[in-house]
């Protein structure tokens, strides 16, 4: 399978960045996305709501359901599931992309935003996959995709000093393993997609640092590798952690250079938790 044509995704967030250039390249192929968001109205700081990446979506060639709702909200979720199988008749692919960053070190960090990143990133990615799971396992090649890095235990993953948001993350790359595990009978892939490189996204430009935006890649590279691990058979391929070049590479691609937005390779700057290429 090379296309997304007819397939039905289901994705958290999406209003802006990785989650919205994912849900465009799906479109291309004439795929269908609904997307659950709070983002309705425009944003002082934020690029994007709901409604523009439905647009953009439906411009692509795709068809788009915007879900205003909270990722955190168990009955929205329940009814944003129900509401994408009611109008594309099931659900082929979830992608957890809503997430929450604070890197406030541990002595500091508000324990209502240690709380927040909790619920959206850890709570919200199993809260959507477990809700559609007896759709996915109705699909013909089913895929839970979660934006999540490798789980890294050795200390020095840990200097950096954002404790909270790292356990947040995990616990996202927890549901990766955890569900592939458990369906993997089913013939339901569960696997974490994460960039090598920090990726300009409004995520990075307003919490990580705004200079670190000539030194990353575009959205675009994350968005073909997610459609490089989509379209594979979900049987073959479970329970990974894989890295956007990386999945690319395999695809036969050798210049990344178009995903650059600064001029040289060497001042990428990497992503947490990806040892260098």
């Amino acid at each position: 399978m090379s296309t997304l044509a007819g397939k039905t995704l289901i994705m958290s967030g999406g209003s802006r960045g990785i989650g919205e250039a994912i849900a465009v390249r799906a479109a291309r192929d004439g795929a269908n996305v609904a997307l659950i968001a709070k983002t309705a109205e425009p944003h002082p700081k934020l690029p994007g709501t709901i409604h523009t990446a439905a647009k953009a979506i439906e411009e692509a060639g795709g068809k788009a359901l915007p879900i205003v709702g909270d990722i955190r909200d168990d009955e929205a979720v329940e009814a944003a599931v129900a509401r994408t199988v009611e109008q594309f008749g099931g659900i082929d692919i979830v992608v957890n992309n809503a997430s929450a960053i604070d890197l406030t070190p541990s002595e500091s960090i508000p324990m209502k935003r240690y709380d927040l990143m909790q619920d959206i990133n850890a709570r919200g990615s199993f809260l959507l996959s477990r809700t559609a799971i007896p759709h996915l396992r109705r699909a013909e090649n089913p895929h839970v995709l979660t934006l999540s890095p490798p789980i890294r235990l050795e200390e020095k993953w840990f200097e950096a000093g954002h404790l909270a948001y790292s356990i947040a993350k995990y616990s996202m790359s927890l549901v990766t393993i955890g569900l592939a595990a458990e369906l993997r009978g089913d013939g339901v892939a569960a696997n974490s997609l994460w960039p090598r490189t920090t990726i300009d996204t409004a995520a990075i430009r307003n919490v990580v640092g705004a200079e670190l935006a000539s030194h990353s890649r575009t959205p675009e590279i994350m968005a073909d590798a997610a459609h490089a691990i989509l379209t594979k058979p979900s049987r073959e391929l479970t329970g990974r952690f894989l890295i956007d070049d990386e999945v690319l590479a395999a695809e036969g691609v050798t210049d990344f250079s178009r995903y650059r937005i600064g001029e040289r390779e060497e001042d990428l700057q990497l992503d947490f938790w990806v040892e260098p290429a």
